[in-house]
């Protein structure tokens, strides 16, 4: 047998043989750390218009999203940050997951939650705190204002705004869209050269995984345990789940990014969403 493979299988059975709170210490230690949030696309139901929001310092426009909390579930944060920053009321559980569901920014060390839902406009009243939020508007999906770049990129996934199509490198091949329309939203992904960035799963639990866990962001993406999103804690030292409470995976600390997500892919660049909700 190959030493290498030797050497490796006996790090395995050392590593299971440590009580769960000290691999999951390890884990912490040698895995890389993302914050977790969530973003809203918000749909106006009765015409093909979407939320978007100017914050400071008012230079583009934005969506809804923030860190989530410690422990809060990734479309409960995405509700969350849409009512306290646009005042408009969505169930959790009327919030639909994009596909993919998760986006990792590596560079930033985020993971933004995406979730999709619609109210009608002419009877959902928009209110704002002119702090955080300067003005929270309409816009049709063909006429979009000036985005923040992050925001102008994340739509441009689920072939929205102006940048649809123009996926970065890191999204594997592959058909993606929104649920608004299904021949209108979606973008073809053309197959790309290059490997996805390293570290794209949420919260890491081995000692050589690249996976990461979190306190929360959210742009959202989101401080605390995300709606959607990848595994929480694991205890493999060769990158298995991550640590983040999670409505699917097994318990940990941190936010990650777990549950009904559709799929995880990374993408390069800076979150999309900021602290405090910006995008």
């Amino acid at each position: 047998m190959d030493i290498h493979r030797q050497i490796r299988g006996l790090a395995y059975q050392v590593f299971y043989g440590l009580p769960l709170p000290m691999r999951r210490h390890i884990a912490r230690l040698v895995s890389p750390k993302y914050l977790v949030g969530a973003v809203a696309i918000i749909r106006d139901s009765e015409a093909e218009r979407i939320l978007l929001l100017r914050q400071p310092p008012g230079r583009g426009w934005g969506l809804p999203a923030g860190i989530l909390k410690r422990g809060e579930l990734p479309a409960v944060g995405a509700a969350r940050e849409l009512f306290e920053e646009s005042g408009v009321r969505v169930k959790p559980g009327d919030l639909t997951p994009g596909n993919p569901n998760a986006i990792v920014h590596p560079n930033g060390g985020v993971v933004d939650t995406v979730w999709f839902g619609a109210v009608p406009a002419s009877s959902t009243k928009l209110a704002v705190d002119g702090g955080e939020v300067l003005e929270a508007r309409w816009f049709p999906v063909d006429a979009l204002p000036d985005l923040t770049w992050p925001t102008a990129r994340l739509l441009g996934i689920y072939g929205l705004g102006p940048r649809a199509g123009e996926l970065p490198p890191s999204i594997p091949t592959g058909t993606y869209g929104s649920p608004f329309s299904d021949s209108d939203s979606r973008a073809a992904v053309a197959p790309v050269s290059g490997s996805p960035a390293s570290g794209s799963s949420a919260s890491g639990s081995s000692p050589s995984g690249s996976s990461a866990s979190g306190s929360s962001p959210s742009g959202s993406p989101a401080s605390g345990s995300s709606p959607s999103g990848s595994p929480a804690s694991g205890s493999s030292p060769s990158g298995s789940p991550a640590s983040g409470s999670s409505p699917s995976g097994s318990p940990a600390s941190g936010p990650s990014a777990s549950g009904s997500s559709a799929s995880v892919a990374p993408v390069s660049g800076s979150p999309a969403s900021g602290s405090g909700g910006g995008q």
